[in-house]
């Protein structure tokens, strides 16, 4: 850490205590043993769930005043503007309830009461959609001369909504009735079952067989723990928990493929009804991203899969490796010397790689570090993996499961840089116009990440270490870009697939799996057959055409680190207008504003280029 940046601790007074008891331990504690100090403050949306009943009941008892207006839309501003807001403050006290609700379920998946609690936010979410699905219907039934006549009546002020009305204008060929679109809105719940199907079974039923450590201790695995044990550097850990892992999901291959399909059949359920040509163009459609884009990445990254074939050969020869295996990609390349890194190092790694963004960034940075935003260890039940969310109203929230893994200091800042454009688009925006797209999201917090790795790689110059961050740099565009590309390259090709009645079955995916992996890795890999039943465990596949984002949102955000980090304060006040921006345009555009045209493959070709000139390096220290 440089000592010019003159950071002062954030929550206690000497800047790198020692480690937490938390990190390293074998069995998972459970949720009451986990100290209030690593818990996110929920408190801050409901104090009480009295509090949470009251707002439940009365929302509940304004659905009828929503669904009152019908009709009325067009008749003149002061309708139409009432109703918008009126819808909007519903909608506000829905997103309390329902974050509050689901947060609450992620702590403890094992806890039926708020599994029950997060089921009845949910049901009023889909009440809510059903009670407001006459707005939209009812504006793009207005005569467009109609509708932006209204817009212009004295003393009428839409500039809150003048987005919104022109991308609903923008996507009238795919808006339905309102009869039909009030039944869309209806079968939200049922349309859900797959993933929650997905999540219960692999978060809270999943039984994983134990594997025995580097010391030959016995530990209990899951599916988060994999990326600990399959990184090790003894080789038969590597071995036991990917054997373990997928050993698991084997066993429940059925069950998930009937999940999948389950959710194949939504999406082209809810495509065909809104005459959209396919899956793909349907959920592109909503963010006003071009189909090319995604074409695009996925032709410009396996037109160039040999420096990924490279990296491969390098990795068996530094290994030492016969046969370079499935579980010997996540290995670094020499000893990790950055093990059991206490929270206070990590919160302190982020905050000096972020730096560079200024002040303003910063302050607010490090007060969510120590506001209750952040639930930070894994225990027993807990949701895996990790998220940000915020909801209006309330500052953003975030689930990690932190090990004290260099990776998961990354996570911290992937998963701040969310939280942070949760907090300036909220700042900045109207509620109308904060919601920023997730192609937009995945960039702000891969900057973090790439800021991140580009001050430890700056500030070190021991050969061993610096070994270790570039193998983790280029492991993260292994997994951001070429990875999600392949996931990416696996939705296209099933959904397709769906669509033309063809087989979807289990064995059928994972044969697809397969044949991907052993493209993409190339002939230095022994691809393992387990690897087929991978599929079944990304989530991500449940929310149709999400993963691209990662890559396109590694790509650009790749392109904006380096701009911040050489163009001084100029770049980084463009960047906080983009953070600042939220839904208020349409995000193509948005990223011109701050530099970066993903209309071209450009910069996805410069990430090809900077994972070649960084295994040039390793290649160079080897």
């Amino acid at each position: 850490m440089s000592a010019a940046m003159n950071l002062t601790p954030l929550s206690r007074d000497v800047p790198f205590p020692a480690p937490d008891a938390t990190p390293g331990v074998i069995a998972l504690p459970e949720r009451e043993d986990v100290s209030d100090e690593f818990k996110w403050r929920l408190s801050d949306i409901y104090a009480t769930a009295d509090e949470w009943e009251s707002d439940f009941r009365l929302v509940r008892g304004r659905l009828p005043e929503l669904a009152a207006r019908r009709g009325t839309l067009g008749r003149s501003a002061g309708d139409l503007l009432s109703c918008l807001r009126l819808c909007d403050e519903i909608s506000i006290t829905v997103g309390r309830l329902h974050a509050y609700a689901l947060m609450k379920s992620h702590e403890d998946m094992r806890d039926s009461g708020y599994q029950a609690l997060s089921g009845r936010a949910g049901t009023l979410a889909v009440d809510l959609s059903s009670a407001a699905s006459f707005i939209t219907p009812e504006i793009i039934s207005m005569p467009e001369e109609r509708l932006w006549a209204i817009t212009r009546e004295d003393g009428a002020d839409f500039s809150d909504y003048m987005f919104m009305l022109k991308e609903i204008t923008r996507q009238k060929a795919h808006v339905l009735s309102e009869a039909e679109e009030g039944l869309l809105a209806q079968s939200g719940e049922m349309a859900a079952a797959p993933e929650d199907i997905f999540s219960m079974l692999t978060n809270a039923d999943m039984k994983f067989a134990p594997i025995k450590d580097e010391e030959g201790r016995e530990v209990e695995m899951s599916d988060e723990r994999y990326i600990k044990y399959v990184s090790s550097r003894d080789r038969s850990v590597r071995k036991a928990a990917f054997d373990s892992l997928y050993g698991a999901y084997a066993a429940g291959n059925n069950t998930l493929g009937a999940a999948f399909n389950g959710m194949l059949k939504t999406a082209r359920f809810y495509s065909g009804a809104r005459k959209f040509g396919s899956d793909l163009e349907s959920a592109l459609d909503g963010p006003g991203i071009p189909v090319a884009v995604y074409d695009n990445l996925i032709t410009a990254i396996e037109g160039n899969l040999e420096p990924l074939h490279r990296y491969m050969s390098l990795r068996k020869r530094i290994l030492g490796l016969d046969e370079l295996h499935m579980y010997d990609i996540y290995c670094p390349l020499v000893e990790n010397p950055y093990k059991d890194i206490p929270w206070e190092t990590a919160k302190f790694m982020v905050a000096e790689a972020l730096v560079p963004l200024g002040p303003d960034y910063m302050a607010h940075f490090r007060r969510g570090l120590e506001s209750g935003w952040i639930d930070v260890y894994a225990n027993r039940g807990k949701r895996g993996g990790a998220y940000s969310w915020g909801t209006w109203g309330t500052h953003p929230y975030i689930l990690l499961n932190y090990n004290g893994e260099l990776s998961d200091v990354s996570t911290l800042a992937h998963e701040m840089g969310h939280s942070m454009h949760t907090f300036y688009s909220h700042k900045s925006q109207p509620y109308p116009m904060c919601g920023y797209t997730i192609f937009c999201a995945e960039i702000a917090s891969t900057t973090n990440e790439e800021l991140l790795a580009d001050c430890l790689i700056r500030n070190t110059t021991e050969r061993e270490k610096r070994i270790y961050l570039l193998n983790q740099h280029l492991e993260r565009i292994r997994a951001t870009v070429y990875r999600q590309t392949m996931f990416a390259s696996f939705e296209r090709d099933v959904h397709a697939r769906s669509k033309n009645g063809q087989d979807t079955t289990a064995a059928e995916l994972g044969r697809m799996w397969l044949g991907l992996n052993k493209k993409y890795f190339g002939p230095d890999v022994a691809v393992d057959a387990e690897i087929a039943f991978e599929w079944s465990r990304i989530p991500h596949f449940y929310s149709p055409f999400y993963v691209y984002q990662y890559a396109t949102g590694f790509s650009a955000a790749s392109a904006l680190s380096r701009m911040i980090a050489s163009g001084g304060r100029p770049a980084a006040e463009r960047y906080i207008k983009f953070l600042s921006s939220g839904g208020s345009g349409n995000p193509i555009d948005l990223l011109l504003d701050a530099g970066v045209d993903m209309r071209t493959p450009g910069p996805i070709t410069d990430t090809i280029k900077v994972f070649s000139e960084t295994l040039d390096e390793i290649e160079r220290l080897c």
